[in-house]
């Protein structure tokens, strides 16, 4: 069980031989071997996670990127201003990962003292499912937040105008003897990527998952990639995403909405905005006591009734969890498009493309 459907037609292709092949591309585009290697993790990490549409599927369009589409491999991030527990981070047009983690990490560093810190990012670019950068906060016992804004592929509730991204969340509390508590979540029923990673397989989407262009409830991809995504909650999920976008971009200078791009043209390069926040527990209370508590929560949802036809109830994270262990020991399934695409994208750079035999 993952949280994308297996056909059974996937190849099984091993994490550590996906995540050398990737960073060897990456690197072939004239990227750092250690920020090769960490867009790499990030990636290779949401494919163990089962969250495919933010995993290697992203090769092709980075390396694009990289390669002609204005974003600078050696882009370098940097502290632009700092008052007290806020920082302002200016990514340098780096890829995103980078500048994502870099803030985060300095957050991280700050809390250590402070109890909390914020790190707001311009000059970035895509930077992959939230969930990494949030995750950093768990191995020193803290909370991390990360959100960013994305591309505009909703509408307004009751609109047809794709004005607002969905923007998403990522949120990791540390727990004691049970999985942390991780959510990962964009403000739509459904991410692009997610409807790519569909529309590869052949196979419909729900009926809530998008519209059309004239804002119709569709379960065609190709009518999907085309129309507006549809939000979580209706006016909840489209509020949720205009607040995350702000947060993302106009405390740090970023572009917002339609300021960053469109998905027929793509994203201006170096214009994308994370706003990252790391809370150290030890500030609040006891870290023990804490972990205890976040325990039993878990353990409440899992040892509550399931409604007729499911197997089991997990806390956020849960299932990923799981996924991440069974990946890492069976090896991530790829379907032939995406192996079709990784190796194309080997053989345009000159990387060999064996590991992934």
């Amino acid at each position: 069980m993952s949280a994308y459907p297996e056909t059974g037609a996937e190849r099984r292709i091993p994490a550590g031989a996906l995540e050398g092949f990737v960073g060897s591309v990456f690197e072939a585009c004239g990227m750092g071997v250690e920020d090769a290697r960490l867009v790499s993790r990030t990636l290779v990490a949401a494919d163990l996670r089962g969250v495919h549409s933010h995993g290697v599927l992203r090769v092709p369009e980075y390396v694009n990127k990289l390669l002609a589409g204005g974003v600078d491999p050696r882009g370098r991030p940097r502290v632009a201003r700092q008052s007290a527990a806020a920082l302002v981070v200016d990514a340098g047009n780096s890829m995103g990962q980078i500048g994502a983690t870099f803030a985060m990490r300095r957050a991280i560093d700050l809390a250590r003292s402070t109890g909390v810190a914020v790190a707001a990012v311009r000059g970035s670019n895509h930077c992959g499912g939230m969930f990494y950068y949030a995750m950093l906060a768990l191995e020193e016992d803290m909370i991390g937040l990360a959100t960013t804004n994305a591309l505009p592929t909703m509408a307004p509730w009751g609109g047809i105008d794709k004005i607002v991204g969905i923007n998403p969340l990522g949120v990791a509390i540390p727990a004691g003897e049970e999985a942390p508590v991780v959510f990962d979540g964009a403000f739509a029923q459904s991410s692009h990527g997610k409807i790519r990673v569909y529309d590869q397989k052949g196979l419909p989407i729900p009926a809530n998952w998008a519209f059309d262009l004239q804002g119709r409830p569709t379960t065609s991809t190709a009518e999907a990639l085309r129309g507006l995504l549809q939000p979580i909650g209706e006016y909840k999920g489209v509020g949720l995403a205009v607040v995350m976008g702000i947060l993302s971009s106009l405390l740090s200078g970023a572009a917002y909405g339609t300021q960053l791009g469109n998905m027929v043209d793509g994203a201006q390069p170096g214009r994308d905005g994370h706003f990252l926040m790391a809370i150290r527990v030890a500030a609040f209370l006891d870290v023990a006591g804490f972990k205890r508590r976040v325990d039993e929560v878990v353990r409440e949802i899992g040892s509550s009734r399931a409604a007729a036809g499911v197997e089991r109830l997990y806390a956020p994270g849960g299932l990923e969890a799981l996924t991440a262990a069974r990946y890492a020991a069976e090896g991530i399934p790829l379907n032939q498009l995406t192996l079709d695409a990784l190796r194309e994208a080997g053989r345009r750079l000159g990387v060999s493309s064996d590991r992934l035999a």
